[in-house]
């Protein structure tokens, strides 16, 4: 059984007409539009046709008007997929709105789920009983029941004028006044059928348009905020990307100012050396000197201390006899 479906199933490709004659053949309705079922109640009794006596009918309201009336339906329904394990969310805040779009494709859903629940047929079900048990569902099945008799009173009306008319005026005569009105009727009603499914169409254009438009709003949107960091507030790339956010007007020339401020700052010397690093040559110079004198004075002390006592009295000697002022008593 099917419960989470994805948007490319062949579920979400049924048109508005099939859903249309599923819902009216199944709970003997008269909708002759998705969005009139945005309340909630229709989706509840679907599922109670799908699993008889799981959704407590007496809680439905088929009379609900306001989005507060709408909203109890729907937690009906999810009280419900919670029973049957269905993880399937519910866009209540979207549904209630009646909109044409998100109403079909919550119903596409519906319909692919009962017909996997039950294999697309349902057995023994009595939708009218069932419905007595709902605030307003008996006033819903007289509207649907009235709506059948009076399309069968209208054809009743429409034969016995018929024959009262044949009876007044020869054969000829009424079949091409019958032949008139039905050539005028038709192309009446097929006007104002085109009329109504080209503003159905763009009515779902529209709403597909502003699911797209508030995606791409909501991208950019996190891009503004991710360069306000204090991190990379700095750097040239983001203040490029800013240029492009808040450019008034579309021209090509605020891209290539972009583009710009990021190359110049690829092409800028970079330098790595430490202004504390940097010595002149002449204190090294003179560092050098300073470090070759001390070696040499640490090698003759050096030299000095190796030597062995004989060594050192010759010395003294030495000294002694050149008349050394040291060595005088």
């Amino acid at each position: 059984m099917a419960t989470n479906i994805g948007m490319m199933d062949s579920a979400y490709f049924v048109g508005r007409s099939e859903i249309l004659a599923w819902i009216n053949s199944t709970l003997h309705l008269n909708l002759s539009k998705v969005e009139e079922a945005c309340s909630g109640a229709v989706h509840c009794q679907l599922m109670d046709a799908a699993h008889p006596g799981m959704v407590p009918m007496h809680k439905v309201n088929f009379d609900a008007k306001s989005e507060y009336e709408m909203i109890q339906n729907y937690k009906v329904l999810q009280d419900v997929f919670n029973k049957l394990k269905i993880t399937k969310h519910i866009e209540v805040s979207k549904l209630v709105k009646g909109r044409p779009l998100d109403n079909l494709e919550f119903m596409q859903w519906m319909k692919r789920y009962c017909d996997s629940a039950n294999g697309g047929v349902v057995q023994s079900y009595n939708a009218l009983e069932r419905r007595e048990a709902s605030k307003g569902g008996k006033d819903a099945s007289k509207k649907s029941t009235t709506s059948h008799s009076s399309a069968k009173g209208s054809t009743g009306a429409a034969s016995r004028a018929q024959v009262s008319q044949n009876a007044r005026r020869n054969e000829a005569s009424v079949n091409s006044g019958n032949q008139a009105a039905n050539a005028s009727k038709p192309s009446s009603n097929g006007g104002l059928t085109a009329y109504d499914e080209q503003i159905t169409t763009l009515k779902l254009s529209i709403d597909s348009l502003e699911k797209e438009r508030d995606f791409y709003f909501a991208k950019l949107r996190d891009i503004e905020i991710l360069c306000q960091s204090p991190e990379i507030d700095e750097l040239p790339v983001v203040g490029a990307i800013r240029k492009i956010l808040y450019a008034i007007d579309d021209d090509a020339s605020v891209v290539a100012e972009a583009q710009a401020m990021v190359s110049g700052h690829h092409n800028e010397p970079i330098n790595l050396l430490s202004p504390i690093a940097e010595v002149s040559d002449e204190k090294l110079s003179l560092e050098t000197q300073k470090r070759k004198s001390i070696i040499n004075f640490d090698v003759d002390v050096a030299g000095i201390t190796t030597l062995s006592p004989r060594q050192r009295t010759s010395d003294a000697s030495d000294v002694h006899c050149s008349g050394s002022p040291l060595m005088t008593y």
